[in-house]
């Protein structure tokens, strides 16, 4: 005895499950697919972005760009890496030298400073009448310490035998007329300049520079010693 299912409902039931099964495997393999082709289009882009850092860095490092001019092989990423590592270490050797420069520069620049300041105040003191009486009451005091000094001439001068008069002065006379000028001119620094600091004493070293040391009281202080040599050879 055979049994028939006539249910038309049955049969549309079976088919409907069917169809949901094959739907469900087609689903699963295009999501198999579009992350398979995602992860591709990922890993591409990874390595597009590597090939292209290498292309610019071979850009950037001259020593790549001048190996490509004279040779026509392409040079590999190690080479790239190794000239751009030589060439950074060019750069940082470059900036320390420019650094140390620069250090030397600012020291010069500080010292011009100190001395645009200096004669700013020497500008500023000439103005006053006072400063100027205060100054020149040093200048005749410091000349009269040069006359003391002029007329000190050391014992070797004294003993210059005046029968060599025309022969040719010796080093040591030279010698001598040298140290006895530069003894006047360091009691006239010793006398005029502070040491209690920095500025001070760059300020008054510029200013004995600026009074002192001018051509005419040179020629005054060694037409000094001069004449007091010719009177004690005579």
């Amino acid at each position: 005895m055979s049994i028939t299912n006539n249910n038309p409902n049955d049969l549309t039931s079976m088919d409907t499950s069917d169809d949901d099964d094959s739907d469900q495997k087609s689903s699963n393999n295009s999501y198999k697919e579009r992350r398979r082709e995602a992860h591709t289009q990922a890993e591409q882009k990874r390595r597009d972005a590597i090939k292209k850092g290498y292309e610019d860095l071979q850009l950037l490092v001259p020593t790549c760009t001048q190996q490509d001019a004279v040779s026509s092989y392409k040079l590999s990423k190690a080479a790239i890496l190794q000239r751009s590592i030589e060439y950074i270490q060019t750069l940082q050797q470059q900036k320390h030298k420019r650094e140390k420069e620069l250090q030397i520069l600012r020291k010069e620049v500080l010292g011009l400073e100190i001395m645009k300041n200096n004669y700013e105040q020497m500008v500023i003191q000439h103005q006053h009448n006072q400063q100027q009486q205060q100054q020149q009451q040093q200048q005749q005091q410091t000349s009269q310490q040069r006359q003391q000094s002029s007329s000190q001439i050391s014992p070797n001068l004294m003993n210059y035998n005046a029968n060599n008069g025309n022969s040719m002065i010796s080093d040591e006379m030279k010698f001598e007329i040298f140290k006895t000028l530069c003894d006047s001119l360091f009691l006239s620094f010793d006398d005029s300049v502070n040491v209690g600091n920095f500025n001070r004493l760059s300020s008054c070293t510029i200013r004995w520079l600026e009074d002192q040391c001018q051509p005419r009281n040179l020629q005054q202080i060694m037409a000094q010693i001069l004449e007091q040599l010719k009177t004690q050879i005579n």
